[in-house]
C-alpha cells in the first residue's frame, strides 16, 4: 500500500511540470485556498486577507473554500489529494503537527503527501485564571498547584491549548486536571465564575476579559513576551525552555512543482509585509511569520517530533 502511494506521488511529480508548461504561466486561472474550518474565527480572517492580496498580485481570483471536520483532517486531506498543479493550497494550524500523534489512522501522510509553502502567522496562548485564584503569576501558580488540586479549561482535547497544559505538567511536576469544552467560548462563563479556576485559550480571545477584570492573566506560553501586551509574563520565565504558540501556514500537495511553491511562498511573504495586513493581523492577535518552503517543512518535522511524546503522556485520543 505504501509502495503504491510512493509510486503515485513519483508519477505525479514527473507529470506536474509538463502539465504546468502546457497550461502556461502560473497562475492563469483561479486558485483555491482550503480552510479546514467553517467561516468565522481567526484562521478564516487571515485566509480571506491573504486571498484578497494574492488575487491582486496574481491577477487571478484566490477563492477561500471551507471544508471543516475531524480536527482539520477533512480539509487537509482534500488538499493532499488535489492535483499538484498549484491551483489548490491549504491553510493549516497547530493541529497539523499534533494530529499525526493524536490520530493513528490518518487518511494522508503529513510529511510525505504535503509540502510547506510558508508559515503565515503565530498567535500567543494565554494562561488565565478566575479573579479569586490566590496566584497572580506562573511561579505562584506552580507553588499553589503543588499544594492543592487545580483544573484548567481548553477549547477541546488535542488542541494546542490542551497540550500546552500537558507540557506544563510534565515540565513542572504539577498535576492539574484538563477540562475540555466544545470550543473556547463555552469555557469562559465557568472560568469567570470560578467553577474551573484556569483557562488556556488564544490571547486575542482572552485579553478582553482580562482587561475588563473578569479574569486575570497568569502568563503566556510563548518563549518571549507579546509585543502587544508586554506586561504579561511568560511561562518560560519560570520554566526555561517552555514555548508553545498557535500557528497557521499554507501547504500544497507534495508533488507541486518547486517553482510554483517558491513563487507562492515569496508572494505570501510580500503580502505579510504589507502595513495594512500587519495592522489587521494585530487586531486579531496574530503576528506575521513568513518563512521559506524549506524552513516551514523543517518546522513541521520538528513540531511533529516534539508533540509526539506529549500526546502519548497525556493519553489524549481524537474524538471525531
Amino acid at each position: 500500500m505504501q509502495r503504491r502511494s510512493v509510486l503515485r506521488a513519483a508519477a505525479a511529480a514527473a507529470a506536474a511540470p509538463a502539465l504546468v508548461r502546457a497550461q502556461g504561466a502560473w497562475p492563469n486561472r483561479p486558485v483555491r485556498l482550503v480552510v479546514p474550518f467553517g467561516a468565522g474565527g481567526a484562521t478564516d480572517i487571515i485566509a480571506r486577507l491573504i486571498s484578497q492580496k494574492l488575487s491582486e498580485l496574481w491577477g487571478q481570483s484566490v477563492v477561500v473554500d471551507y471544508k471543516p471536520g475531524a480536527g482539520t483532517v477533512l480539509g487537509t486531506d482534500f488538499t493532499a489529494k488535489s492535483a499538484p498543479d498549484g491551483y489548490t493550497m491549504g491553510m493549516v494550524i497547530t493541529a497539523h503537527v499534533i494530529n499525526p500523534s493524536l490520530r493513528p489512522s490518518m487518511p494522508f501522510d503529513t510529511l510525505r503527501d504535503l509540502s510547506g509553502v510558508s508559515l503565515v502567522a503565530v498567535s500567543h496562548i494565554m494562561l488565565a485564571a478566575t479573579p479569586s485564584l490566590p496566584a497572580s503569576n506562573i511561579r505562584e501558580l506552580i507553588a499553589l498547584a503543588k499544594k492543592e488540586k487545580l483544573a484548567y479549561a481548553t477549547p477541546g482535547t488535542g488542541t494546542a491549548m490542551h497540550l500546552a497544559g500537558e507540557l506544563l505538567k510534565s515540565m513542572t511536576g504539577i498535576d492539574i486536571t484538563h477540562v475540555p469544552y466544545k470550543g473556547g467560548a463555552a469555557a469562559y462563563p465557568d472560568v469567570i465564575a470560578g467553577r474551573v479556576p484556569l483557562l488556556l485559550d488564544p490571547m486575542f480571545a482572552s485579553i478582553g476579559h482580562v482587561k475588563a477584570g473578569r479574569m486575570k492573566a497568569i502568563a503566556i506560553t510563548s518563549a518571549e513576551r507579546a509585543a502587544s501586551n508586554p506586561e504579561i509574563g511568560t511561562v518560560a520565565e519560570a520554566v526555561p525552555g517552555f514555548d508553545v504558540k498557535s500557528i497557521s501556514g499554507v501547504v500544497v500537495p507534495s508533488a507541486t512543482p518547486r517553482e510554483i511553491v517558491r513563487r507562492a511562498s515569496a508572494d505570501i511573504g510580500r503580502v505579510l509585509a504589507m502595513p495594512d495586513v500587519r495592522a489587521r493581523m494585530a487586531e486579531v492577535g496574530m503576528e506575521p511569520a513568513a518563512n521559506s518552503p524549506e524552513a516551514f517543512d523543517a518546522f513541521i518535522r520538528r513540531e511533529i517530533e516534539r508533540w509526539a511524546p506529549v500526546v502519548k503522556a497525556s493519553g489524549a485520543k481524537a474524538a471525531d
